[in-house]
């Protein structure tokens, strides 16, 4: 049995899709049983548990061999950082007399150590926890989602517009979802002695514009990018609802993502394009 946190988010659930489809057992976390209808529909078993609950999670957990590890956002409107800190160390701490043998987490690309940046802090953190843990593990490092380009669906759709921090014409690994999914499947399938860290994007590099481009496409209509300059960025955050201190973190990992360098060796590359991707959020 191979048990999913995060079972009814873009990835967890393109995790549980794959195994299903290949007839594996599986089970879906989650802390509402409703959304987890469609997967239910499909095989999966589900299982309602908060990942803060310690000994519920571990009791779940019992229920399988293997999991697919994903530590959940925070409300932005509270200190995100200190919330997801508090969620890794509840799952990790209830790994211990699980009984489980492998888990595969999702990390992203840029984890690293140093001041709160966001996931690139707390999923290096993450990491760093089950490479300190007895039980077999592997890490996805991925790219970019490009489910994180959703919203921008409203925006081109009514004013022709994507809003994004990025410059316009900066270069971006993204993937989708599926893809991250796919790779999550078939590490939760190899043999326990099969670990390390595995880097998965799409198969090329975007920018904002081939975003706008690719929503212009799909709806038949000039999309282009409107960028917040680097100023900016906290108000940005906080205007969007984001507490002060989430708004300081994520301005510090969209920082570090502009001005850093990616360990892009051999990646892990999936097949979903942008455009397919976006024509896909397109027609719903």
């Amino acid at each position: 049995m191979h048990i999913i946190l995060g079972g009814t988010g873009h990835v967890g659930s393109a995790a549980a899709a794959a195994l299903l489809r290949q007839g594996e057992p599986v089970t879906v976390v989650t802390r509402d049983k409703a959304n987890a209808s469609p997967l239910a529909a499909q095989g999966a078993e589900v299982a309602v548990a908060d990942v803060l609950d310690v000994e519920a999670l571990r009791g779940v957990f019992r229920r399988g061999t293997r999991a697919f590890l994903l530590n959940p956002p925070a409300d932005p409107s509270t200190d995100t950082d200190a919330r997801e800190r508090r969620s890794v160390e509840a799952i990790v701490a209830a790994l211990d007399g699980s009984g489980l043998e492998k888990v595969v987490a999702e990390s992203t690309y840029g984890a690293q150590a140093g001041e709160p940046a966001g996931d690139l802090t707390i999923l290096h953190e993450l990491e760093e926890k089950l490479h300190r843990q007895p039980i077999a593990a592997s890490i996805i490092r991925a790219a970019y989602y490009m489910s994180n380009w959703d919203a921008s669906l409203e925006t081109a759709r009514r004013e022709g517009v994507v809003n994004t921090l990025f410059p316009a014409d900066f270069e971006l690994p993204m993937v989708a979802p599926r893809d991250l999914g796919e790779a999550a499947a078939r590490l939760l399938m190899e043999p326990t002695d099969k670990n390390g860290l595995h880097h998965v994007e799409g198969p090329s590099g975007y920018t904002a514009r081939d975003v706008a481009a690719a929503f212009g496409e799909a709806l038949g209509k000039e999309v282009s990018v409107v960028s917040v300059p680097r100023e900016h960025w906290v108000e940005t955050f906080e205007d969007m609802g984001f507490s002060p201190e989430a708004a300081q973190s994520y301005a510090r990992m969209t920082e570090l993502t502009v001005d850093g360098t990616y360990d892009r060796t051999r990646p892990e590359r999936g097949k979903v394009t942008l455009e397919r991707y976006v024509a896909d959020l397109v027609a719903g």
